[in-house]
């Protein structure tokens, strides 16, 4: 395997029209910093860019309903993404913007150099055109009738109810999400990459030569090109974007997937005007793009065409890309407000970044779709977090105060069983870089875990409090072993848990953070978490089985709780936040049907409506639907049979409860049984049925009027 000099990591651009959320984090965010970190700790060259991405379609729509300018709405998500990133310890070393002029330049620049090479071709087609606005339709701005589902408002590129992609032809009745105008079809001539031209190399170069990219990526791309690539427009009608740079383009914009990518080369230069080409044109630089499952093909397959059709940049080297994480058993959707929003998270649960990083990594959606649920979040911080790691550091820390007064106790004891503790400690770190190399953050994550097992069973099998007194020495080299446990841990956590890592220097007083205080890094921790990651002295190259990271006859500060538990009720409130959105996306999905036609007066006068009292409620046998009512309707008993068993699985609890029922409803026989009425009840937004009862109790037998 190549030996590279450096590496150049890239983020997934987020879309600026909203806030991010843990399925982002998850999926793209946390392992990317994750690895950044350990290559820093390694004392490799890295660079780590981001950026929002800030062109494109669903920007404009945002901006039209709100009233406001594009450039408005992504200057807003714009500050919000970035300082969300900040706050969860992402450290990137730029996070800066598609709308900057450095990105503009450079995007046309791309643009032109290829275009000057021949590398794109041109063609004639035709679109929908809205006469009225006098304007080309984007995909997203035709709405129509979807030909699988029946929703009327589904848009030309994908019905949001059923999840179908689409093309703006597919639709019935298709109209202009602008003026509501009928459109018409159009000629217009764009730019398209040719990718069936690049096929050939693409499948040597994907299929042949990088078969260690993880299954779910390299499966992915051999789909596309099993069924054939075809030429793809990077240009459309819009006048929100970069603009294309050749005659003849007026009112054209680059789209935006040729121009979001370029992001990363340009936020480079941004940074560095003057050293960024050896970032992405030397072949000793290995490029690394961490995306989500939804970005595979563009940065496989369609960015490596555009960097090849250019021919002056490096293709990347692995793209460990993750699956998707769902909130609750559903689909994270911005549209429906289904997300946990990082912003959000942070006033809820303050000072707890770590613990999202831990919940996200220890669950992260690495070959397969992955599900978030709050209840997993709290046993993971109390089972985990606060039970073994948490519980192991405060454990040393009190016994090193208690028996020793803080002082670092030497280790005159130390014998080949202490040696074997260390030993298995040490294994498990090799086999966390192990898994880093791989891309593997969970299986890296356990280790860590791992070494706080070692670290609690060992304390726990020594036992020093039963031979304080009588075995001073052993006891002083019981805790000096944990002691050392406890830096190691504070060094391997770091990637992972950047905060807590940082507190436990602290505690500990090792070297790192002694270097660090005298940077300042105590008064403003955020602004200084590059340095911190980048700087860390003692590195994973330098946890050294022979050696020790803490000085004997050194101090550690007063004991301070690393993690503390949440409570069921906390959580409770959680999932009611949650509950409720569903309730009202559900409430604002919902459309009544419609009237039905005028009955006369007397035909309504016809009908028989009253109250009863259930005195016994079961289900028939071999019915799944239906319940037997008998009721007490204050003149005689009857019985009644409705189609609601699956909303009422506990039928007996409407013993003793009041219904409303027709009582003049002609007798039929169901089941055998007959039923002498029909039961009145909702049908809710979601199709459950609801019995219409009243909200007090009356007497049996009264009408409804």
């Amino acid at each position: 395997m190549k030996q590279f000099k450096r590496t150049t990591v890239t983020s997934a651009l987020p879309y600026a029209n909203g806030p991010v959320h843990i399925g982002h984090l998850a999926g793209v965010y946390v392992p990317a910093d994750i690895y950044v970190r350990y290559l820093r700790l390694k004392g490799e060259e890295v660079l780590f860019v981001g950026g929002s991405d800030e062109h494109g379609v669903p920007i404009t729509i945002k901006a039209k309903k709100e009233g406001v300018t594009p450039q408005d709405i992504v200057d807003r998500y714009h500050g919000i993404i970035k300082k969300s990133f900040e706050d969860f310890g992402i450290t990137f070393d730029i996070y800066s913007r598609t709308t900057s002029q450095t990105h503009k330049e450079l995007a046309s620049d791309i643009f032109k150099t290829i275009e000057a090479k021949g590398g794109f071709v041109e063609k004639t087609s035709e679109q929908y055109f809205d006469e009225s606005a006098q304007q080309f339709l984007a995909d997203r701005y035709i709405t129509g009738k979807c030909p699988h589902c029946g929703n009327e408002n589904a848009y030309g590129d994908q019905c949001e109810a059923c999840g179908t992609s689409l093309s703006p032809t597919d639709l019935i009745n298709p109209k202009s999400a602008i003026s509501g105008a009928v459109p018409v079809m159009r000629e217009t001539k764009h730019w398209y990459l040719p990718l069936d031209q690049h096929e050939a190399w693409l499948r040597q170069w994907i299929l042949e030569d990088h078969k260690e990219w993880k299954p779910n990526v390299y499966g992915q791309c051999k789909s596309w090109l099993d069924m054939g690539l075809q030429p793809r427009a990077v240009s459309r009608d819009l006048d929100w974007g970069i603009p294309v740079p050749v005659t003849g383009a007026e009112g054209k914009v680059l789209y935006v997937w040729f121009d979001a990518p370029i992001g990363y080369i340009s936020n480079t230069k941004e940074l560095l005007p003057d050293t960024w080409e050896k970032w992405w044109k030397d072949e000793d630089t290995r490029l690394l793009h961490f995306i989500g499952k939804d970005n595979i093909v563009f940065h496989c397959i369609v960015f490596p065409a555009m960097l090849k059709a250019e021919g002056s940049y490096i293709l990347p080297d692995n793209v460990p890309a993750n699956e998707f994480l769902n909130l609750e058993g559903d689909k994270i959707s911005t549209s429906r407000n289904w997300a946990v929003w990082l912003h959000e998270y942070l006033e809820d649960f303050p000072g707890k970044q770590d613990v999202l990083r831990y919940v996200l990594t220890a669950n992260a959606p690495e070959t397969k779709d992955n599900d978030f649920t709050w209840k997993d979040f709290q046993a993971r911080n109390n089972n985990e977090l606060v039970a073994i790691l948490g519980n192991f550091i405060n454990r040393v820390l009190v016994l090193t105060n208690k028996y020793f007064n803080g002082e670092i106790p030497d280790r005159n004891r130390f014998t080949s069983y202490h040696k074997d503790v260390m030993y298995g400690v040490y294994a498990s770190k090799f086999e966390l870089e192990k898994s880093l190399s791989e891309f593997k953050f969970r299986d890296a994550l356990k280790q860590v875990m791992d070494i706080a097992r070692i670290g609690n069973k060992f304390l726990q099998d020594q036992a020093p409090w039963k031979i304080w007194g009588h075995d001073n020495d052993q006891v002083a080299t019981d805790i000096n072993v944990c002691l050392e446990i406890s830096a190691i841990l504070a060094i391997v956590m770091q990637p992972f848990l950047p905060f807590t890592s940082r507190k436990l220097s602290k505690l500990l007083n090792l070297d790192v953070y002694n270097k660090w205080f005298s940077f300042g890094i105590d008064k403003d921790f955020q602004s200084s978490n590059i340095i911190w990651a980048r700087n860390t002295v003692e590195d994973f190259g330098k946890l050294d089985y022979n050696k020790t990271l803490l000085k004997v006859g050194g101090y550690i500060n007063a004991p301070e709780l690393l993690f503390e538990k949440i409570e069921d009720e906390t959580i409770a409130a959680q999932v009611q936040k949650l509950l409720d959105t569903k309730l009202a996306n559900e409430a604002a999905a919902y459309k009544p049907s419609p009237v039905k036609e005028n009955v006369a007066f007397d035909d309504f006068m016809k009908m028989d409506i009253r109250v009863a009292t259930v005195l016994d409620c079961q289900k028939v046998p071999k019915a799944d639907k239906l319940l037997q009512f008998r009721l007490a309707d204050g003149m005689e008993e009857r019985t009644i049979l409705s189609g609601i068993a699956q909303y009422y699985p506990n039928p007996e609890e409407l013993i003793g409860t009041q219904v409303c029922f027709i009582a003049n409803f002609e007798p039929r026989k169901l089941r055998g049984v007959m039923s002498e009425g029909m039961i009145l009840s909702a049908e809710d937004a979601d199709g459950k049925l609801v019995l219409i009862r009243p909200s007090v109790k009356v007497t049996n037998g009264v009408e409804v009027k």
